[in-house]
């Protein structure tokens, strides 16, 4: 490391206001020296079992990553064995159940002996080291324990969200061959009761490589339906408490994880074992200022990676208590999520901007009843936060003194790749830019290109598409079982750059702002706008508590905008009012060229469970189709399609 650093980089991650004093420098050394850096991150977060002789063995421009070569290790070990000397009596997770008001500890040394039992109880049916499990489990502990007995023994998991319909279910076993599959009688979400069992009873039948189904206790009415079913308590209480960690190549599979499918078919993304793990627990800790003691609470499910790396992974991976949420944030009203923050005590909140904007909708007192002094960090995550919800955020939930850390990044990149801090200077709150992501993390080489030269767009204030020069740790490694797909879709666009799919900005200051999918990008008249700018616009008006923006094509200006819109509860203004409103509102902050042609007033967005809303529907109900929407079996509520279709129709 650079002695103007004052020793080696290791000594910089002590604290995060260290890293943000000198983040320039050590953001270059990161990039400039990669190996170096990561060499001394890597033998500073892990524990290993034999020290990597290589730190690195990369090539995008043919889809190599390879990381830590030569590295014996056990990510449960890491997560878990070490740290039993020192903090067994820890609560490693905080479950905050479904029913309002409850919470269960578990800690560290009684979430090691559930694993263990776990991992005992799989070795004793047959699976073993690069076996596929499947997990279809409600958000509760024994889904992390699952997880973690899985890393233990060498074998693969692969958690579906609890929530998916049977049939992509089905072709996710399917796809990952699975051995066994884990769930649970039935979920318990908003009080209501969500059959699971039955649904994989559905989706196994699809997948003849499922030898066996466990099944999790959660509301008293487990049935076993089929002799490949086997009751996982019982399982557990005959199983020893303790298992001899598999010894793993820092390379072997870790997990795979399936893209949400709403463009193309499925993805199964690979992660593998020492890499991911770094990268996880690095994020973790300075990104959201985690310190020794925090209560840190991520509210996404272990069914999207960022439950697998801010609920799971990274937390544990640095002795952290970390917060399980089962429930949704308006159950039994919406002030839930900021309860729970008064009652456990939650110093780090990590949530979705679409959350953010539905609690929006209600009275301030919601949150404001409820003491949230504990909070430190406020994160967002899963897309850009407009400006407005930002605002109401940073004012009504962190009382002005939180900042927020607006993270990019995606399943592909494992971690978090843009965010303020640690570039932030934690006094600094006025620097915050609402909306913008801002600092590539560190070892994050930011590159924006332009999409007809194939070159990188150089400079502040321009835009381009969105790519990472360098491999991280986190990245993923490929597509299972078609390499060949994971070459074409991440490294084939710019040669020797992983393409992520999104446009970004890079404004004067040099910060990083996201502008959407590249797909999602509008040529009105040869003006290239985004939908985002376009929504962004929408969301400030007083009325409206969400909106869509797609395409819609035009025979003179080539594509037209077309706007969905939901209005906050209690608007009763008419619509052809506020449709003027914000028609005008567009024209004056963008431009009159990025006008509506139609702004429909709706109900709700056509959106999958995890919240990702299904823009393929929406741009083709825009241009008129009736029909061919394809698979809409992972709508939260299917039926906004129909609903949608009529009131479209007022439109085209």
């Amino acid at each position: 490391m650079l002695n103007r650093l004052g020793g080696s980089t290791r000594s910089f991650f002590s604290t995060t206001a260290s890293l943000s004093a000198d983040y320039a420098t050590l953001h270059k050394h990161s990039i400039t020296s990669r190996d170096e850096f990561w060499n001394d991150v890597g033998k500073e977060r892990v524990q290993w079992r034999e020290p990597f002789h290589t730190v690195s063995d990369c090539d995008l421009k043919v889809g190599k990553v390879n990381w830590f070569l030569g590295g014996k290790l056990n990510v449960s070990e890491n997560l878990l064995d070490r740290h039993l000397p020192l903090h067994g009596d820890r609560a490693a997770i905080l479950w905050e159940r479904d029913e309002p008001g409850q919470h269960e500890v578990v800690t560290y040394n009684a979430l090691h002996e559930m694993t263990c039992r776990i991992a005992n109880v799989l070795k004793s049916h047959g699976v073993t080291k690069g076996d596929r499990v499947g997990v279809y489990l409600p958000m509760c502990p024994t889904a992390a324990a699952v997880m973690l007995a899985c890393a233990r023994i060498g074998a693969v998991h692969n958690v579906v969200f609890a929530g998916f319909s049977a049939e992509a279910l089905g072709k996710r076993l399917h796809q990952s061959e699975a051995k066994v599959v884990f769930t649970a009688d039935r979920a318990i979400r908003g009080g209501k009761l969500i059959p699971l069992k039955s649904v994989v009873d559905e989706a196994v039948k699809m997948a003849p490589s499922v030898q066996k189904v466990f099944v999790m206790d959660r509301t008293g009415a487990v049935q076993l339906t089929s002799d490949k079913d086997v009751p996982l308590e019982s399982e557990m209480v005959e199983a020893k408490p303790d298992c001899t960690p598999e010894i793993l190549d820092s390379e072997d599979p870790l997990f795979m994880l399936y893209t949400s499918g709403s463009t193309g078919a499925p993805k199964g993304l690979v992660h593998t074992q020492a890499g991911y793990l770094t990268y996880a627990g690095l994020t973790h800790k300075h990104v959201f200022d985690y310190e020794e003691g925090d209560v840190y609470g991520c509210v996404a499910d272990v069914g999207w990676i960022t439950g697998h790396s801010y609920v799971v992974y990274g937390p544990l991976s640095n002795a952290a208590t970390t917060v399980m949420f089962e429930s949704v944030p308006t159950y039994p009203d919406p002030g839930r999520y900021w309860e729970t923050v008064e009652r456990l005590g939650i110093n780090q909140f990590y949530g979705a901007p679409t959350a953010i904007r539905l609690l929006m909708k209600s009275s301030d007192s919601y949150v404001t009843k409820y003491d949230r002094s504990s909070l430190k960090t406020l994160g967002t995550v899963g897309e850009p936060i407009n400006p407005k919800a930002w605002q109401w955020y940073f004012d009504v939930v962190g009382e002005g003194r939180c900042p927020i850390v607006d993270t990019w990044w995606q399943t592909e990149t494992g971690g978090i790749m843009i965010t303020p801090r640690p570039g932030l200077d934690p006094n600094s709150l006025n620097k915050l830019k609402p909306g913008a992501a801002m600092k590539p993390f560190y070892g994050v080489d930011i590159a924006l290109m332009d999409p007809e030269t194939k070159t990188k767009v150089e400079g502040n204030g321009v835009a381009g598409h969105l790519c990472v020069a360098q491999p991280t740790p986190g990245l993923a490694r490929t597509v299972y079982g078609d390499h060949a797909r994971y070459i074409k879709t991440y490294f084939s666009d710019f040669p020797g750059y992983y393409f992520s799919g999104d446009g970004g900005y890079r404004d004067e200051d040099g910060d990083i702002w996201l502008t959407g999918r590249v797909d999602d990008v509008m040529n009105v008249s040869g003006h290239r706008i985004g939908t985002a700018e376009v929504e962004g616009v929408l969301v400030d008006h007083v009325a409206v508590a969400e909106s869509a923006v797609v395409p819609k094509p035009h025979e003179i200006k080539g594509e037209g905008i077309f706007a969905y819109v939901i209005l906050k509860d209690g608007v009763d203004t008419d619509h052809s009012v506020l449709r003027q409103e914000m028609s005008d509102m567009v024209s004056l902050r963008i431009g009159k060229f990025a006008k509506p042609e139609a702004i429909v007033i709706c109900p709700n967005l056509p959106k999958t469970r995890s919240g990702k809303i299904m823009r393929r529907i929406l741009v083709k109900l825009a241009a008129g189709e009736q029909e061919g929407f394809g698979d809409t079996s992972t709508l939260s509520d299917p039926a906004i399609v129909d609903i949608l279709l009529e009131l479209v129709g007022d439109h085209i």
